[in-house]
């Protein structure tokens, strides 16, 4: 789906105050304001509030598609996982915003329209991810007794984890106490990459 720069710009507004204030804590309005638009703008675009929100899920899902690597045939499906780990990394350091509405609305809603919304954004990115890793089961290159939600939910896990602690992984590891914010982060990205590909690759080729 494509979207227009005026589009963009307000579900980038709208991105920043839901992280802020979360979903029910923003007002049309304040979106409006944030932006620089008028509230006929908002309405004419998206329509609704949760119009918006759904838009904003799918302009972040667009940005983790994994149709190109499925159906590239040079590469090994050990390297399509290692691919997917290290797009969906960085989506989470790169879109710290949309992280923390994915965090904190999924854990406030359940049976509400917003939380329908969330649960089919998790699984449509959950079964592109799955789909990566039935390919090289149907190759015969990984286990087939293997949970692939869990093992989906380890890298989740891991990374949000990482997220939400940083600075106090920064605090017990002195190598790391000196580095500027950017060298810090581009540290743990790379750490983090390495531990989860040695993960992935020990789980789906290792005999159990």
């Amino acid at each position: 789906m494509e979207y227009s720069e005026k589009k963009i710009h307000i579900i980038e507004a709208a991105e920043k105050l839901f992280a802020t204030n979360g979903f029910s804590g923003t007002s049309v309005r304040d979106i409006a304001h944030e932006a620089g638009v008028n509230l006929a703008m908002i309405s004419y675009y998206f329509g609704s509030k949760e119009k918006l929100m759904q838009s904003l899920f799918e302009y972040r899902s667009a940005a983790f598609q994994l149709e190109r690597v499925l159906n590239d045939e040079k590469m090994t499906p050990l390297e399509k996982v290692n691919h997917m780990i290290e797009n969906y990394m960085e989506k989470v350091f790169n879109q710290s915003c949309f992280h923390k509405i994915m965090v904190r609305e999924q854990m406030r809603n359940h049976d509400t329209e917003l939380g329908e919304m969330l649960k089919a954004f998790k699984k449509k990115s959950l079964l592109a991810m799955q789909q990566l890793i039935i390919e090289g089961q149907n190759k015969g290159v990984f286990r087939k007794d293997i949970d692939l939600q869990m093992l989906i939910l380890t890298m989740t896990g891991t990374t949000n984890q990482l997220i939400s602690t940083m600075e106090f992984y920064r605090y017990m590891n002195e190598d790391l106490k000196d580095l500027s914010e950017d060298d810090f982060k581009a540290t743990m990205k790379i750490r983090l990459f390495e531990h989860l590909k040695l993960l992935f690759k020990a789980i789906l080729t290792h005999e159990a």
